[in-house]
């Protein structure tokens, strides 16, 4: 039987490989050799492209395939209030050698959540699509694995309880904002439960301080804060 509420049968996280147009537009503007409206344009294009695709596949729901992100994280965390990004000595290394953009994130002031770019990009989408439009974040918890204590500021949360307490609500924040904008098919990406699960990765926690034990329920808690006043009829998957 056909679905006609999200999540659906036929579904993708929300990330497509981008065109080489877009990706070209993308390095000129960074060396400033197309202006801001003629990136943006492009980056019009190549989403109304990608979701004439999708609907030609008969996929129930559309993204506009991050083509606005350069990098999915990043640019939805480093927008919320008290995070800043910052120039690191190398990026992340998946496997095979790849490695990202050299930056990472820390929290400098009070986590909060006043305004972001990515609800213009949700009504572009909803705009140009005639099926349910999804948009897709981090989950609040990839904010502190990355980093964890480190990568947060000693002065402004010396308690890292009060931390936690704060990146849940600022997530509530963002998810009422989106709701507000229209939204009602939204992912909370990468809860970092399943790294929990892997040796090493417990072992690397554990030796910067972490308690891997303790933090499945932090970041559930931080999920159902972040969800608790959701719309009855927006769907949220993770």
């Amino acid at each position: 039987m056909l679905r006609r509420v999200p999540p659906f049968r036929a579904d993708h996280v929300g990330s497509l490989l981008r065109p080489a147009a877009l990706k070209d537009a993308r390095t000129r503007h960074a060396r400033g050799e197309i202006s801001k409206k003629d990136f943006r344009a492009a980056e019009d294009t190549a989403i109304e492209a990608v979701i004439a695709k999708q609907a030609a596949v008969g996929l129930r729901s559309a993204t506009d395939g991050e083509f606005r992100r350069a990098m999915w994280h990043f640019d939805f965390l480093e927008r919320l209030d008290g995070v800043e990004s910052f120039p690191t000595d190398h990026g992340i290394r998946f496997q095979g050698g790849v490695e990202t953009e050299a930056k990472g994130l820390r929290v400098t002031g009070k986590l909060g959540f006043s305004n972001h770019p990515m609800l213009d990009h949700l009504q572009f989408l909803a705009k140009h699509t005639r099926v349910t439009p999804k948009m897709t974040i981090p989950s609040p918890s990839v904010l502190h694995f990355r980093g964890g204590r480190k990568a947060v500021s000693q002065e402004v949360y010396p308690d890292m309880e009060e931390f936690y307490h704060d990146l849940g609500l600022a997530y509530a924040g963002a998810v009422q904002a989106f709701a507000a904008a229209g939204c009602r098919y939204l992912q909370l990406d990468e809860t970092n439960l399943a790294y929990l699960c892997d040796s090493e990765q417990r072992e690397n926690l554990a030796a910067r301080g972490d308690d891997p034990d303790r933090l499945p329920g932090i970041y559930a808690c931080m999920l159902n804060t972040a969800i608790e006043y959701r719309p009855p009829d927006m769907v949220i998957t993770m």
